[in-house]
């Protein structure tokens, strides 16, 4: 078990570390989900590698006629689709040989927090969590890499007392949003100013006035 002081790795390293191929598409994956480093793909990787080695002992057990294997097998369908790598229903052991990276990753709280617009880049929705800007299930998370259930992306929202609950936070919005903001609120004072002088007219009899002058 080792001294719980010291955590051992939960993630598995390249057996070569000079691998071309390799390094380029890590740093496809870096760039495109915005990554800290490699060591978030060799994570998501490794939690891959995981599922795909008990899909394929299952399915050998399974062909033994292991009973036990059948239940092992629906949970794993079971927790695959809970963590919305799968769809919850249709699934077989065949379909989780078929997960890539990709699926690891749009399931990070990182990549959800971009894709449901809380954040206008990738990047921005890794400051936000670091800084402890995102609530889910009623606590704060600071973790990026954190695999979302599909029970818990519903709950993701921004901390009460996160500045980001206003909606023309300057980081929150884009350029584009707010000049349009800055014309719809021109508009409404114009508007506003309008009516304004109107009552005022009304009020000092200037109407009547000018009624009289027209006829």
């Amino acid at each position: 078990m080792g001294d719980p002081k010291f955590s051992r790795r939960s993630y598995d390293t390249p057996s070569h570390p000079w691998q071309g191929e390799r390094i380029k598409a890590e740093v496809v994956f870096v760039n495109q989900y915005g990554l800290k480093n490699k060591t978030e793909v060799w994570k998501a990787q490794t939690i891959l590698r995981n599922l795909r080695e008990q899909s394929r002992e299952l399915q050998a057990r399974l062909r033994g006629d292991e009973s036990q294997a059948k239940i092992e097998s629906d949970a794993l369908i079971a927790k695959c689709g809970r963590m919305g790598l799968l769809p919850l229903s249709g699934v077989t052991l065949n379909d989780i040989l078929t997960l890539k990276e990709e699926n690891i990753f749009s399931r990070r709280l990182q990549t959800i927090v971009y894709e449901k617009g809380m954040a206008n880049t990738i990047g921005q929705a890794r400051q936000m969590i670091v800084h402890g800007h995102i609530f889910m299930n009623g606590h704060k998370i600071t973790v990026p890499g954190y695999i979302v259930n599909r029970k818990e992306e519903s709950s993701i929202m921004y901390d009460p007392a996160s500045p980001f609950n206003d909606e023309m936070h300057p980081m929150r919005v884009s350029k584009k949003k707010v000049a349009n903001h800055k014309i719809k609120e021109t508009k409404i004072l114009k508007e506003a100013t309008a009516v304004a002088a109107m009552a005022d007219a009304e009020e000092a009899g200037i109407e009547e006035i000018v009624q009289e002058g027209d006829q």
